[in-house]
């Protein structure tokens, strides 16, 4: 049998321009993979419009609604784009991103012949960013100039114009970018530059801003006038080029007088209330929701007082430096601060810390711990009144001397007349201040008890517990003071100081609403009782001048050592205000710089304003409290001719019996 083999077949050869196709196309592949992996490498997700908010700044309104400050890393206040005017969006479009509303975020006709430029050039020297692409930019990226950031912002570019309308885009971008000296968006610019809302510029002042993304440096209208005034016509010329406006409107717009504001920091108004109040924010809210999250915070301030106590402290220290320097030169001037709170809320109307926040932003108001002098005084004889004293039981002004542990010498307390005046009563050792009473009213009473009516009324700070409490040794600040009088002011309870009203978000929601407490410190008995002795202070003691104000007030001066601290506190029916006047340095005022000589004419000064705005009505008197004419120095009770006597407040029961009781 005869076999036969069929020829095996050669393996057909690969065609070495197919291999080389092949490998091309992988590695190609490859590296466009690469690409896109570090283009897309830590981008951030493209979130839907509505979720996103720009920071914004924080703004801090007075009680009428007047803004005092902001807060904010970038100045930035958000507009729809309604409230931006059309000749502003048409000015930015036309000048910096004319296809707009056609291309798809990129706009290839641009780019294209800026590339062409650039490889002529030999490196980056027009840019063809569309504005979806410099909001991606601003948004997401750094502004250096690289290849792969430029591949990240057109990819940005993309993903942003498939999730957005352009008006969408559009607004977002006027609300974003940067317009110089501080301002990010066109509102903060247009208060900035011009001192208006948006809604209020003019066409020639909207071509201003259209053209200062390009070069904010160069063409804010701050800087070169002339720059600012040539790109304007730059812009207004593609404003006509595209139809936006015509060659009539454009020449009218060109012809504009150019008066931006000169530039400045934005004003803030009461600095130091304002600082205050910073600092209450960020103890109730995160850093980046104070500084970024658009917040309106409304306070309480008064801004007619406020301005009224700003004038009264700075004319009164002028006038102090000028009695303590005559014809020398002064080695350190004078200090001082004012507070004023509403007798029936609590409310802060006035907060000035300082001679100057910009030289010196220490706030002696709330921050500053000083010796009060007599000041703290009404605190004692609260106490007693509380206990179940009189204003008319004696006392007696006399010579002691008390042993003090670890001093071999005894304490041996004198009066700042350095005279005593033997038994008087209650109500005129408060009227003349005397040092001695107060001391011996304070053993009396017990410094435990006392210290305890003390923080009823707010004074949290430290108060030592020895005899001379009575002589305010130990240091509180001015705030906690007038606080505690202003308890006695609102008939014994005491109402917390506060100076935040309401906080919203940018939507409106509210996130925080104060709610005033009045918290039980005294019997409205006593508390009427004590503010009954402090008019006698004003109308017989050592607050005299005040009297010509002619309206029912009550207050105590007090002086330190030395005279290194001067106090007046006091306060209408309406109004508690305290003033402190001292040297920073804990040096001496200067002799005879008392409470009444240096702090009661500042703290008067601001009342007449405080008395024209809020008139003072009578102190309203409990019921079971009557009116009782009495001699001012013996205690007893007195007859209509009597020249010492005074009308004196008592519980019923408690007047002297040798006489009928007042109406």
């Amino acid at each position: 049998m005869v076999l036969y083999y069929a020829p095996m077949r050669k393996p057909s050869r690969i065609s070495p321009f197919l291999l080389a196709a092949f490998l091309a196309a992988g590695v190609l592949t490859g590296l466009f993979t690469g690409l896109l992996a570090a283009v897309t490498q830590d981008l951030p997700q493209i979130q839907a419009l509505e979720d996103f908010e720009p920071s914004a700044a924080t703004r801090i309104l007075a009680a009428d609604g007047r803004t005092l400050g902001e807060l904010y890393v970038h100045r930035r206040l958000p507009l729809t784009l309604e409230e931006m005017p059309r000749e502003l969006r048409q000015a930015v479009v036309a000048v910096e991103d004319r296809r707009f509303y056609s291309h798809p975020g990129v706009d290839v006709i641009r780019a294209g012949g800026a590339l062409l430029r650039d490889i002529k050039a030999g490196g980056f020297v027009e840019g063809a960013s569309t504005i979806t692409q410099q909001l991606a930019r601003n948004l997401f990226l750094t502004p250096r100039k690289t290849v792969l950031r430029k591949l990240r912002e057109i990819f940005l570019a993309l993903q942003i114009e498939r999730s957005y309308t352009k008006d969408e885009i559009l607004r977002f971008y006027l609300n974003q970018i940067y317009l110089g000296s501080g301002a990010y968006g066109v509102a903060a610019a247009a208060e900035t530059y011009f001192g208006k809302r948006a809604s209020e510029l003019t066409l020639g002042e909207c071509a201003v801003l259209a053209g200062i993304p390009k070069s904010p440096a160069r063409y804010a209208p701050t800087g070169d006038l002339k720059e600012a005034l040539t790109r304007r016509r730059v812009v207004l010329s593609a404003m006509v080029r595209e139809n936006f406006i015509t060659d009539a409107q454009a020449a009218k717009a060109a012809a504009e007088p150019l008066r931006p504001l000169p530039r400045r920091q934005p004003k803030t108004l009461a600095p130091y209330y304002v600082e205050q109040v910073r600092r209450l924010l960020l103890d109730k809210f995160s850093e980046n929701m104070v500084y970024k999250g658009g917040l309106e915070v409304r306070t309480t301030l008064d801004m007619t007082l406020q301005k009224a106590a700003e004038r009264a402290l700075q004319k009164g220290l002028a006038d102090l430096d000028g009695e303590r320097a005559g014809s020398s030169s002064l080695s350190e001037t004078a200090q001082g601060a004012l507070v004023a709170l509403e007798t029936a809320t609590g409310r802060v109307l006035a907060w000035v810390g300082g001679s100057d926040y910009e030289s010196n932003p220490f706030d002696r108001v709330e921050q500053a711990r000083r010796q009060p002098g007599s000041a703290f005084k009404p605190l004692v004889y609260a106490t007693a009144i509380e206990g179940g004293l009189t204003q008319t039981d004696l006392v007696w002004d006399a010579p002691v001397s008390y042993q003090v542990e670890g001093s071999r010498e005894p304490w041996r307390p004198q009066n700042f007349s350095h005279r005593f005046e033997g038994e008087t009563t209650l109500r005129r050792a408060l009227e003349v201040s005397g040092n001695v009473p107060a001391i011996k009213l304070l053993a009396r009473v017990g410094v435990d008890n006392v210290i305890t009516t003390a923080r009823k009324l707010g004074v949290t700070s430290n108060l030592n517990p020895n005899l001379s409490l009575a002589l305010g040794t130990s240091e509180v600040s001015l705030l906690e003071l007038t606080g505690a009088y202003n308890g006695l002011a609102s008939g014994g309870l005491w109402p917390e100081p506060y100076l935040i009203e309401e906080v919203r978000d940018r939507s409106g929601q509210v996130l925080l609403k104060s709610r005033p407490q009045r918290l039980v410190a005294l019997t409205p008995e006593t508390a009427y009782i004590v503010t009954d002795m402090l008019k006698g202070v004003v109308e017989d003691g050592t607050a005299q001048r005040a009297r010509v104000l002619n309206a029912p007030l009550a207050g105590k001066t007090g002086t330190t050592d030395d005279y290194r601290d001067a106090l007046f506190v006091g306060y209408s029916p309406r109004v508690a205000a305290g003033v402190w006047v001292g040297l920073d340095s804990h040096g001496s005022l200067g002799r005879g710089m008392t409470g009444a000589r240096a702090a009661l004419p500042i703290w008067m000064d601001f009342m007449r304003t405080v008395l024209t705005e809020r008139p003072a009505v009578e102190f309203t008197r409990p019921v079971n409290v009557v009116m009782q004419p009495v001699d001012r120095f013996t205690g007893r009770a007195a007859g209509p001719d009597d020249p010492n006597a005074v009308s004196a407040a008592f519980r019923t029961g408690t007047q002297p019996r040798n006489s009928p009781p007042g109406p």
